[in-house]
């Protein structure tokens, strides 16, 4: 299919570049790019996607837009929350580049349909930001023998690479054969995120795109490691190439057998915790308080009790409830005697209601049968911004 003749003044400045060239431009706009994640990279990643002519885009997210994904996912605004984000990204392309073939597909990506959904598109992104969807993304593309473009951001820090890229570039189980151990795992709710990093790594992650689908990537295996925050901000490793004892890609060895078959979650050690759900057990009624008679105990005894606030002190910067002393969890599970007062009664309050816990037993088992109270807040600070103080903030 020719260019048509506005695209030559739409993409002109990029046409021009050496070694890209008119070929270039209608290599794009008859190459097809499936980014699965509208979340922090998939939506600059989609972004410069669409605004350097990619022909088709296929875009796989299950989720709905949240007023807390605006500080990073770029495409998504205010009058889009609660709206697909498969279906709020399509919107956002279709007014940069109205002749652009969308799809929007409105569902989680399992094993049972992952072949079927990546097969029609030549290059894969995975945009996610869990450990199951990278095994199966990195095994789909081995299956289908299409180049991976993966990204990931956490902090201040993020990283790219691209996998399965021409007969001897490995895939994600060469690099890691097994997952990292539950503990080490965080979301960005939980360790937090600069968006402008997501921004930076999914950027990259369009370009590796656009560099493969025009012919001018060298396809030399590297990690690439970005830190906002390094002198200098970029490094790069040198892979070696494919492993031959890979059970996905490589040519001896056992191998891993159908993907419709293989349980991602349990591979990667179960089901990432319900973190709030668990911050909300009731426990026993003489270690844990609820959020509304622990409001009214303030208001009966507040000259009695002590209010631990175990979060680090960045979180308790964010907001912290009046009265309340901030001792982070590690510090008062390491000498938690030191931290016990002569008031009767001492509550332990966290974000959500887990770490609260922690610190209230290791609080208990260091009084040695004095007569002080410990207890924790069931759910944290959420719970009381949900049902106590409504002017409370949410982070």
């Amino acid at each position: 299919m020719p260019l048509a003749l506005d695209d030559y003044s739409r993409y002109g400045r990029q046409m021009i570049l050496d070694g890209f060239g008119l070929s270039g431009q209608l290599k794009l706009q008859n190459s097809s790019v499936v980014v699965v994640g509208a979340g922090g990279l998939g939506c600059p990643a989609l972004q410069y996607l669409a605004a350097a002519g990619i022909g088709r885009i296929g875009i796989v997210d299950h989720d709905v837009v949240e007023i807390s994904n605006l500080q990073r996912q770029i495409l998504h605004d205010e009058s889009k929350v609660d709206m697909s984000k498969a279906e709020s990204a399509s919107h956002a392309l279709k007014k940069i580049n109205s002749r652009l073939i969308i799809d929007a597909i409105n569902q989680a990506l399992t094993p049972d349909n992952a072949l079927e959904l990546l097969s029609p598109y030549d290059i894969i992104l995975d945009c996610t930001d869990n450990a199951p969807t990278r095994y199966l993304l990195s095994d789909s593309a081995v299956a289908l023998h299409k180049p991976l473009v993966s990204g990931a951001a956490q902090k201040f820090e993020g990283q790219l690479c691209t996998y399965n890229l021409g007969p001897e570039g490995p895939c994600y189980r060469c690099l890691f054969p097994a997952p990292p151990s539950r503990e080490l795992v965080g979301t960005c709710e939980e360790t937090g995120i600069l968006g402008a990093v997501t921004g930076v790594i999914g950027n990259m992650q369009a370009l590796e795109a656009i560099k493969i689908i025009t012919g001018l990537h060298d396809k030399k295996p590297s990690l690439l490691l970005f830190s906002a925050l390094g002198s200098p901000p970029f490094r790069s490793i040198k892979l070696r190439s494919r492993k031959p004892s890979c059970p996905a890609c490589g040519t001896a060895g056992q191998k891993i057998g159908e993907i419709r078959e293989i349980d991602y979650v349990q591979f990667c050690g179960g089901a990432t915790p319900d973190w709030e759900s668990l911050g909300l057990s009731p426990g026993a009624p003489e270690d844990r308080i609820s959020v509304q008679d622990f409001g009214k105990a303030l208001e009966a005894k507040c000259d009695e009790t002590t209010i631990i606030d175990v979060r680090l002190p960045t979180e308790f910067g964010i907001c912290s409830l009046p009265g309340s002393i901030n001792i982070p969890l590690n510090e008062l599970t390491a000498n938690p005697s030191a931290y016990l007062s002569s008031k009767r009664e001492i509550y332990v309050v966290c974000r959500l209601g887990n770490d609260s816990q922690i610190a209230a037993s290791s609080l208990r088992e260091a009084k040695k049968g004095e007569e002080t109270v410990v207890r924790d807040v069931i759910g944290g600070l959420r719970a009381w911004a949900r049902h106590v103080d409504p002017t409370f903030p949410v982070y």
